[in-house]
């Protein structure tokens, strides 16, 4: 049964995801506008601390809380442009946005209004993967929660070692950026610690809501899905890959259990 107690608790949590994440978007854009820091390193804050936020999801006792969560703060930045009437989501696309988004929404779309289409695609990928995995798998929230921390953290590593000492270029023929040898083995290595990391705490340590994993099993998910997520990341698009990387590890990682 669902108490007083319960709903408390939970509304302590969705309160302490929703300040956290204010928290994390605020301070970079606040920081940009000092031009304390560039634009990419803004956009590198808010994707790599943002979406950390998805630690939370297991802890709910109602885990549709963290739908709710998610979905509206994909609203939230999907409706952030230039062009908006609202201070704060205006002042989120000039701290974060990159121009070459608006020229691919207008070339490919024929819209006018330019939006954030890479943290759209990172907001959308973590609310399809809670969504989904709260309503049809809420005991193994460790699969969409290793493949989240991929894309927020693996993905901001890989591109931040790539860009200052990558020497040996990738090169794939469709996708928009170059990538490098030391970026896509910073990939592999970070995705690996952090598939470990989420398949032992959720997995074998807490919270007890979760089906437990063995030790073996956590082991062979995280290379698993490490490299996955490497070989995804590489094949695709740059303006892509907040949406390609998370949604595809975890689905063929999941449906690989079925083997």
């Amino acid at each position: 049964m669902y108490t007083t107690a319960d709903f408390l608790y939970d509304l302590m949590l969705v309160g302490i995801a929703y300040g956290y994440v204010l928290l994390m978007i605020m301070i970079p854009v606040f920081l940009k506008k000092k031009d304390l820091i560039s634009k990419f390193v803004a956009r590198k804050m808010v994707h790599l601390f943002a979406g950390l936020v998805v630690l939370i999801v297991p802890f709910f006792i109602m885990p549709y809380y963290a739908i709710f969560i998610a979905l509206s703060l994909t609203v939230v930045v999907y409706f952030s442009s230039k062009d908006s009437s609202v201070k704060m989501l205006k002042d989120l696309y000039e701290s974060i946005g990159e121009e070459e988004e608006e020229d691919i929404k207008s070339r490919l779309l024929k819209k006018k209004r330019s939006y954030l289409q890479g943290p759209f695609h990172y907001c959308f990928s973590i609310t399809l993967l809670v969504t989904i995995f709260v309503i049809f798998a809420p005991h193994q929230l460790y699969f969409p929660i290793a493949g989240i921390l991929i894309m927020i953290i693996s993905d901001t590593l890989a591109s931040m070692v790539g860009k200052r000492i990558g020497k040996m270029k990738i090169k794939v023929p469709w996708v928009r950026t170059e990538r490098t040898l030391e970026g896509s083995l910073t990939f592999f290595v970070s995705a690996l610690i952090l598939c470990f990391l989420s398949f032992y705490t959720f997995g074998l340590v807490s919270p007890n809501s979760q089906q437990q994993l063995s030790f073996e099993t956590i082991i062979f998910y995280s290379f698993i899905t490490a490299a996955l997520g490497t070989v995804i990341e590489l094949l695709s698009p740059s303006t892509w890959d907040d949406l390609t990387v998370p949604i595809a590890t975890t689905f063929i990682i999941f449906l690989l259990t079925f083997i």
